[in-house]
């Protein structure tokens, strides 16, 4: 092995972890904001993962959502009981296996998803106005990779 390619390698391994590093504050540091901006007592961050996969992509049951979320089907349990509670999902029988369990979003759920999203928006938007053409441009061209990024985690 050439020595120069084991040392590029090993200087390639080192940005890769410093920019997962980078990525994992910045984008934890995002996510922490915008959550602490939401009242206390407001749908967790799970919870509104499902029940935005639910607008998105239509009714599913439990064992599905807990699959697509990466949770154990136990704390998708617990994640659909408050959100039925507070009325953002309505469970329903299987049509296809009466066994089974088909969970939806309700027009309540669709309502808060649309108000927490718009104060989400609000904020990001009030902040980016504050940065330069160019920078926004920069962000916009990484959405795609983020995206990706997350997909394959």
């Amino acid at each position: 092995m050439d020595k120069d390619t084991g040392s590029d390698r090993i200087a390639v391994a080192e940005d890769i972890a410093h920019l997962a590093s980078g990525l994992r504050l910045a984008v934890g540091r995002t996510t922490r904001r915008l959550r602490q901006a939401h009242a206390v007592g407001d749908v967790s961050l799970s919870g509104v993962s499902v029940l935005a996969r639910l607008a998105a992509e239509g009714p599913g049951s439990p064992g599905s959502l807990a699959d697509l979320e990466r949770v154990r089907p136990q704390a998708m349990a617990s994640t659909l009981a408050v959100l039925e509670q507070r009325g953002l999902v309505r469970r329903a029988p299987d049509a296809a296996d009466g066994r089974r369990a088909v969970v939806a979003i309700t027009e309540e759920g669709r309502a808060m998803l649309a108000e927490r999203a718009s104060e989400s928006i609000h904020r990001l938007s009030a902040v980016l106005e504050e940065f330069t053409p160019q920078e926004r441009e920069t962000l916009a061209s990484a959405l795609p990779l983020l995206d990706r990024l997350a997909a394959r985690l």
